[in-house]
């Protein structure tokens, strides 16, 4: 049984790139349905006798996203799902398609050769976690790419911190054809070194000017690229901060933290990066609400700001807040209890089978609130009955950033969206939010020339 459902328009454009490129690297934004286009082409040729596919994805979207997707675009396909548990049981049966996490890499690397040749296409969803190409995971999987002649990476914030992050991903779907085998020399080409401490070995690379568009030119043949906007006609974001000023023993607190951590920072003659991250975390934990002591156990300071968030729950009808720490969860639902507000919680303790059931509770209208950890919500989910998405705080993650406010407006969504950032005043998180739209514009730039080369390229839709 083949699917009925018909692809748009845009997509069936990402079906002709598809069709004449062994190699695809899809920059497309989030709520494109990135992940039809890839079931339907895969489809087509498994279906004229082509080999299985392999599919690498965050884990909470292996069931939620690509498995329903199966069911909805090619229900004729066998598919199969398999996590570290029932990895070995899951392969072992026969499939069209095989779906597993990012971190079976591992695994798979230990497979012989011969195994490999039932497979003749891979698709990594999200390849941005293999970005950073020192890591086991990153080598692993670029090791085992060489096993496919048909390479699809798929990711909507490519360079979410630099340019650098995107060699990577290129080197694991063309064996470095575009951007070259030595990420030293790409760095050398597209970045600046900068001295930002008293220790030599101090240095910050920074993306050159120009880097964007000598990066898209390389990738430009390989790379399709839509913008939700261009797809579907879906009412406009209202992105906005809400100014939070510290209570008077918070603030002392803070203050106190950042004069002893700047002293410490002056003194010092070597500060290192791992030590600059532990001051900056601290400072957020206390802007916070919040002391972790070294058992992982935190302190209370205040619970004002979450007094402040769920008083702008309960002036909405459905809303998705994003925490990161444990103190943010807890002071969250202590506060929605209280007031008897329905709210569900998506973190890392939640099953395959919660998170089913709390989208589609959402989706019902059943929640007033769903409470998640962005690494946990920010990919995949169709959220499109709230319209309210609220930020704790700022986070220096412009990949859950950019993901998670997208969560809500997709394709579906018929009213007019918000994105809300709770911002103390004069402390480090104007600093981090600065930095996080800094990071923003960078990668704005290069998905724009992204963009407009699709808009150009010479594709007839199917």
């Amino acid at each position: 049984m083949k699917a009925s459902v018909k692809p748009m328009a845009h997509q069936r454009i990402s079906l002709a790139h598809d069709a004449k490129n062994p190699v695809v690297f899809d920059a497309s934004d989030a709520g494109t349905g990135k992940t039809a286009v890839r079931i339907l082409a895969f489809a087509a040729r498994r279906r004229k006798g082509g080999g299985k596919l392999l599919v690498l994805a965050p884990r909470s979207v292996l069931r939620s996203t690509w498995a329903q997707d199966f069911l909805k675009f090619a229900p004729d396909m066998v598919v199969k799902v398999g996590t570290a548990l029932t990895r070995e049981k899951t392969f072992s049966e026969d499939g069209d398609a095989y779906i597993t996490n990012h971190d079976a890499v591992k695994w798979l690397l230990k497979k012989p050769k011969a195994w490999w040749a039932q497979f003749s296409e891979l698709v990594v969803d999200e390849i941005t976690a293999y970005k950073h190409y020192t890591s086991q995971r990153s080598r692993a999987m670029f090791k085992i790419s060489k096993h496919f002649k048909r390479r699809i990476g798929l990711t909507a914030t490519p360079n979410s911190n630099s340019i650098c992050d995107v060699w990577h991903q290129a080197l694991i779907l063309d064996d470095g054809k575009r951007l070259g085998t030595s990420f030293f020399a790409f760095r050398d080409a597209t970045c600046s070194a900068e001295q930002v401490g008293r220790n030599a070995q101090a240095i910050k690379w920074r993306d050159k000017e120009g880097a964007e568009e000598a990066v898209f030119g390389l990738l430009s043949d390989i790379t399709i690229r839509h913008k939700l906007d261009d797809c579907a006609d879906i009412p406009q974001t209202y992105h906005w901060v809400q100014s939070f000023e510290l209570p008077p023993k918070q603030r002392k607190v803070y203050n106190t933290m950042a004069d002893q951590q700047l002293l410490y920072i002056q003194q010092a003659a070597k500060i290192s990066a791992i030590n600059a991250a532990a001051v900056t975390t601290k400072l957020l934990q206390i802007c916070s609400g919040a002391v972790y002591d070294g058992d992982d156990r935190y302190h209370v300071l205040d619970t004002e700001r979450y007094e402040l968030i769920t008083d702008m729950v309960e002036a909405r009808k459905h809303s998705l807040v994003f925490f990161q720490w444990k103190h943010q969860k807890d002071e969250l639902t202590k506060q929605a209890a209280a007031r008897g507000l329905t709210y569900c919680v998506l973190d890392g303790d939640a099953t395959d089978q919660d998170r089913t059931t709390y989208v589609s509770a959402y989706q019902r209208g059943e929640y007033r609130v769903m409470f998640a950890h962005p690494q946990s919500a920010a990919h995949g989910l169709t959220l499109t009955r709230g319209t309210s998405t609220i930020w704790c705080g700022p986070t220096y993650n412009l990949e859950w950033w950019e993901q998670g406010n997208k969560r809500q407006r997709r394709i579906g969504q018929t009213e007019k969206t918000e994105v809300i950032v709770v911002r103390a005043e004069n402390t480090i998180e104007e600093i981090v939010y600065d930095a996080l739209m800094s990071k923003n514009a960078r990668m704005t730039n290069l998905l724009d020339l992204f963009a407009a080369s699709s808009n150009d390229r010479n594709v007839v839709a199917a």
